[in-house]
């Protein structure tokens, strides 16, 4: 039973990054930024930084699904979102849950690429991915790089608003609702020499009958980890919170660009530094000492 009171609450099931830039540890951030109660089933647990990912551990799948149940058999979730799963076998089981019915309102981040390029899942999971778990989403936000694997193309072919629209249209038809494609790594976006990235960051909307080319202001910036994770949580919460999915991804969008601007001037490790998710200003809590 939900009390008037209560929060809503989402459900992240993914990946722990013990930088705490991305992953769960940004989900969690997120969602209770924007006023939703979080809760968590940890497919892998990576040992990182902001500078690079030095392990991961894969969590078997009956543990991940015990997580799910627990969560499930006790708290009235009423959005979800997957991040990094890890393993062929998590994705199908996440896919099968949701094509029962238990996992409403679905947002599927497809996390299967590092920042670097480098390609972590398998071919076996990416099919996985496109067979099992796309046809269950209401919507899927996945990256360039992730479009272009899903779409069955390769990145070089990802470098313009046009080549995102046929991404978001190939995608589309494998099953999902509602396809974001992301343009955060199109061509200069991420370069930081002054007047060589553009000012405006487009993001390709996609519901099967009209495409809608959602824009944002270039945050120049390398504190970028997390940017992918806390969009589509963001987007969990809004849909939580009981937005459409246009709203949940416009809202979404203006909260992760207030991230960055937060978090810009961060000086948080030694290279893609975390975001600024729950607006700190830099100044200690009152009565806080901070020099001994």
């Amino acid at each position: 039973m939900t009390a008037i009171n209560d929060p809503p609450v989402a459900l992240s099931i993914a990946g722990s990054d013990s930088g705490a830039g991305a992953g769960i540890q940004a989900d969690i951030k997120t969602m209770a930024a924007l006023g939703v109660f979080a809760t968590t089933a940890v497919t892998a647990v990576t040992a990182q930084n902001t500078t690079s990912v030095r392990e991961v551990h894969y969590v078997p799948t009956d543990m991940v699904d015990a997580q799910i149940d627990a969560v499930l058999d006790d708290l009235s979730v009423v959005s979800v979102k997957t991040g990094m799963l890890g393993t062929p076998a998590v994705v199908e089981s996440v896919g099968r849950r949701a094509a029962e019915g238990g996992l409403p309102q679905l947002v599927v981040d497809p996390v299967m690429v590092a920042s670097s390029g480098r390609i972590f899942l398998t071919p076996e999971g990416v099919e996985a991915y496109r067979t099992h778990l796309l046809p269950e989403a209401l919507i899927a936000t996945p990256n360039l790089w992730e479009a272009s694997l899903l779409a069955g193309g390769t990145p070089s072919e990802s470098d313009d608003v046009d080549s995102m629209i046929e991404m978001a249209r190939r995608i589309h038809g494998l099953g999902p609702t509602w396809v974001l494609v992301k343009g955060g790594h199109l061509p200069g976006v991420e370069s930081h020499d002054p007047g060589a990235a553009p000012v405006q960051v487009a993001d390709v909307l996609f519901d099967g009958r009209e495409v809608t080319v959602l824009t944002g202001a270039h945050v120049d910036t390398s504190n970028t980890h997390g940017t992918g994770c806390s969009l589509s949580s963001a987007i969990a919460a809004y849909l939580a919170h009981g937005a459409d999915v246009t709203t949940a991804v416009t809202a979404a969008k203006e909260f992760v660009h207030g991230a960055l601007l937060g978090g810009a001037e961060w000086h948080l490790g030694g290279g893609h530094g975390p975001l600024n998710h729950l607006g700190w200003k830099g100044e200690p809590p009152a009565g806080i000492r901070t020099r001994f």
